[in-house]
């Protein structure tokens, strides 16, 4: 069952639950942060509306700096701004900022240890009509390898306001992953957020009618599709299996502790991601547990392919990412306990 102590959307389950897009909360958390801090800039290449930092430049346009289409620009300026003391949030398409400009971060940002915070719009294949160009499979691999990079997926419009205003209180370069479509409400108000904490959301144990201690399998997801690892979750339970679900929003640093517990409870582990398998969430799991406490472990996201056009809910079934496919991946990771 959810679990109480994390204080979600008690409507989850809902068919009508609300659904509202991530990026929302990256904007609303955005012009929270720069009412309260006075150094707070914003710096976009040319989509203010689509990653919600209009608000911001309507508010505040004395503190804001369109740079139109030009990623390696925007990364660069943003790394002078943070060397006079300012808090530089800068934002585009995920494909372009940190796609594109890669080695402006690398350099100009982290390199130098600036404090600009990342905000990577319209991530995933759920990008859907746009195409494969379009669509961000690979960001969280380029950034989380970059030395002193933050990286942070969170799940819904909520924690993705809550991340935005975390990270302008940081000393540390931050990239946050923002997904474009509505999504469905997971976490509220009170859910406890903090950079670089796991959340273990969902556990079969605090059921009363769970008879077995132990866990049999422990899902961690990132990102959008923790919707769908608790759906996974819920029906697993109905099935008998005692299941615990991770929201791992935070990839980098990774809070190993939370990892290795639920390794150890479950005997078994499953990662999903709207991602590539390949150098993404699930990798950094691996490699966490391949050094601490190695279990079987399946991963679900994309498998080494680009994305291409079609609606988000054809192309997550397509690519293997839905619900009956977190449920397929813990039948087969509990065969080989």
């Amino acid at each position: 069952m959810l679990n109480p102590h994390q204080k979600l959307n008690p409507h989850l389950f809902d068919k009508d639950v609300e659904q509202v897009p991530i990026r929302k909360g990256f904007g609303e958390g955005l012009l929270q942060a720069a009412e309260a801090d006075k150094r707070i800039v914003g710096l976009c290449a040319d989509l203010t509306e689509s990653t919600h930092m209009l608000a911001f430049k309507q508010k505040f346009p004395e503190r804001f700096v369109e740079m139109g289409i030009a990623e390696q620009n925007l990364a660069a300026l943003a790394s002078g701004m943070a060397a006079m003391g300012k808090v530089p949030f800068i934002t585009s398409y995920a494909m372009f900022s940190p796609g594109r400009n890669w080695e402006q971060i690398r350099t100009t940002i982290a390199y130098n240890n600036r404090p600009v915070k990342i905000a990577g719009s319209h991530a995933g294949i759920s990008v859907g009509p746009d195409g494969g160009t379009h669509q961000a499979i690979e960001d969280i691999a380029i950034t989380r390898v970059i030395p002193r990079m933050v990286v942070i997926a969170p799940c819904d419009s909520i924690e993705a306001r809550k991340a935005t205003i975390a990270s302008s209180k940081t000393d540390s370069p931050t990239y946050i992953r923002l997904a474009r479509e509505k999504t469905p409400v997971i976490t509220t108000d009170e859910t406890p957020f903090e950079i670089g904490k796991a959340q273990v959301v969902f556990d079969s144990r605090v059921s009363s009618d769970s008879h077995k201690r132990d866990l049999d399998v422990g899902i961690i997801a990132t990102g959008a599709l923790l919707y769908k690892a608790l759906k996974a979750a819920r029906k697993l339970n109905q099935e008998g299996k005692n299941v615990a679900v991770v929201n791992l929003s935070t990839i980098k640093p990774l809070d190993e502790d939370t990892i290795i517990k639920v390794a150890h409870d479950a005997g078994a582990i499953v990662t999903v991601e709207e991602h590539q398998i390949a150098g993404g969430m699930g990798s950094v799991v691996a490699e966490c547990l391949a050094k601490h406490f190695p279990v079987p472990i399946e991963f679900v996201g994309v498998k080494d392919l680009f994305g291409q056009s079609g609606t988000p809910d054809e192309l997550i079934a397509h690519y293997g990412m839905d619900e009956k496919d977190i449920h397929q991946a813990v039948l087969k990771v509990l065969l080989r306990k």
